[in-house]
C-alpha cells in the first residue's frame, strides 16, 4: 500500500510499481473505485490487513504535533494489521535545521524502535519546488536564496526510487538512503530561463509570506528555514545513492525547476 494516493509522490509511486509489475493499493482519505480508505486523523480508518509492504509517504501540511500523531498512528496500524515493512519518505539528512525537520526525525526513530522491517529514504527537496519558489518581478526572476545552493531532486526520480526499494524490500531492510542531486542555484535557473536574478534579504522574503494570506499559519515559517538553508549552503550535500538505487543518471533538476517557473510566469498563463 501506498499512502496519501492522491499525493502528487504518492501517485508517481503507484505508477512506477504497476510498471514494474508490482501490485499495490493506494491509501487515501477519499478514495477513488480500486483505492482504500485511510484517514491518518481517524485511526478507526486505518485498516491494513493484507499489505506486506507500507509506502508511508509523509503526512505533512501540519503542525508538528499533529503530522507525528498521524505517523504513529499508522505505525501502531502496521504492527497490529501485520505488515512487515515500512518504507518511509523522511527528509533529506542535511535538513535537520528546517523548520519541518522535526516530525520526520520523530517518526525515524518511531520506525526504527516500530520491531517492524523498515527502509527510510531521505528525500531531497523537489526541484520542483524550488522552480516554484522563484518569484517573477518584471522580467526576471528574484528569491531570498542569494548564491546558495540546493541539492534538488525531481519528484518522478524519488518515485520511482520509492518503488524500486517497496518491489523488492527485503534488499533494503535496515538501510537509510540520502536521496539528493546535484547542487542548483536560482542563478542556474535564471541562465537556463535567459534572465536575471535579484536576491531578496531574508527580512523582506518573511514580510512578504506573512503578508500573504493564501498560506496556512505554519507554512511562513517553513519557507522562511528554506530560504536561510539554502542561502547559506547547508541544503548542498550530494550523494550517490539515488542514482544507485535508479540505475540510471538523474533528471536535470536545472531543467525541472526551470520549467516550473516558466510556467508559472505571468505572460504565459
Amino acid at each position: 500500500m501506498v499512502t496519501g494516493a492522491n499525493g502528487q509522490l504518492a501517485a508517481l509511486v503507484l505508477q512506477e510499481l504497476a510498471d514494474l509489475g508490482v501490485p499495490a493499493v493506494g491509501g487515501t482519505r477519499k478514495p477513488a473505485e480500486g483505492q482504500r480508505r485511510i484517514d491518518f486523523d481517524d485511526p478507526g480508518s486505518l485498516d491494513l490487513t493484507g499489505v506486506s509492504t507500507l509506502v508511508l509517504v509523509s503526512a505533512g501540511y501540519a503542525e508538528d504535533d499533529r503530522v507525528t500523531a498521524r505517523h504513529l498512528a499508522a505505525l501502531e496500524a502496521a504492527r497490529r494489521d501485520g505488515v512487515g515493512h515500512v518504507v518511509y519518505t523522511s527528509l533529506t539528512t542535511a535538513g535537520d535545521h528546517l523548520a519541518f525537520a522535526l516530525a520526520h526525525r520523530v517518526t525515524e526513530r518511531a520506525i526504527e524502535a516500530s520491531g517492524l522491517d523498515w527502509t527510510i529514504l531521505r528525500n531531497g527537496l523537489y526541484a520542483e519546488l524550488f522552480g516554484a519558489l522563484l518569484l517573477w518581478s518584471g522580467t526576471g526572476l528574484e528569491s531570498a536564496f542569494g548564491d546558495g545552493a540546493l541539492s534538488a531532486v525531481a519528484r518522478h526520480d524519488l518515485a520511482a526510487a520509492a518503488a524500486v526499494v517497496a518491489g523488492k524490500p527485503e534488499a533494503h531492510a535496515g538501510r537509510s538512503y540520502d536521496l539528493v542531486g546535484a547542487p542548483i542555484t536560482a542563478a542556474d535557473v535564471a541562465g537556463r530561463l535567459g534572465v536575471a536574478h535579484r536576491t531578496l534579504g531574508l527580512g523582506e522574503y518573511r514580510d512578504r509570506l506573512l503578508a500573504d494570506g493564501g498560506l496556512l499559519p505554519f507554512e511562513p515559517a517553513y519557507l522562511a528555514s528554506l530560504a536561510t538553508n539554502v542561502r547559506h549552503g547547508l541544503l548542498r550535500g550530494t550523494s550517490g545513492d539515488l542514482a544507485d538505487l535508479l540505475g540510471r543518471p538523474i533528471t536535470d533538476a536545472v531543467a525541472v525547476a526551470a520549467d516550473t517557473a516558466a510556467a508559472m510566469r505571468p505572460d504565459s498563463r
